[in-house]
């Protein structure tokens, strides 16, 4: 009579760990890839502007082949080393100088020229966080 009780319990166990399950997997959250360095265009000009008011930054206004796409990039400088034709990426690098961080934007070429990218883009009205 025990080994019949014990039968069934069995069984069951069995079948459940053999069958397959439906369920999709799902990697964790810090594994998924994430997307750092995106194309942007090639150089073609920039535009500098001054501080309206004391305090504020020099800003430059980067005009990119994919303009059409992008808008106008804004960063912080007062002049630009890009030169005409360079292929310009949009790199996005997380900073974490205490126990918190954030996301930082800059645009770089191939070579070691980059400049800190404003996170609100007025020229299109849209914060660079949304390309990505």
């Amino acid at each position: 009579m025990t080994l019949k009780k014990l039968f069934l319990p069995v069984l069951f166990v069995m079948i459940a760990s053999c069958s397959t399950s439906n369920k999709a997997v799902r990697e964790p959250e810090e594994d998924r890839l994430y997307v750092t360095r995106m194309y942007i265009g090639d150089y073609q000009d920039f535009r500098h502007t001054a501080p309206a008011r004391f305090g504020d930054p020099h800003l430059i206004w980067i005009k990119t082949s994919q303009d059409s796409t992008f808008g106008k990039i804004s960063a912080y400088s007062k002049g630009c080393d890009f030169h005409e034709g360079d292929r310009l990426y949009l790199r996005r690098k997380y900073v974490s100088p205490g126990i918190y961080g954030y996301w930082m934007y800059q645009i770089e070429n191939d070579s070691s020229v980059f400049y800190r990218v404003c996170e609100y883009q007025n020229d299109r009205k849209v914060l660079v966080q949304e390309w990505y």
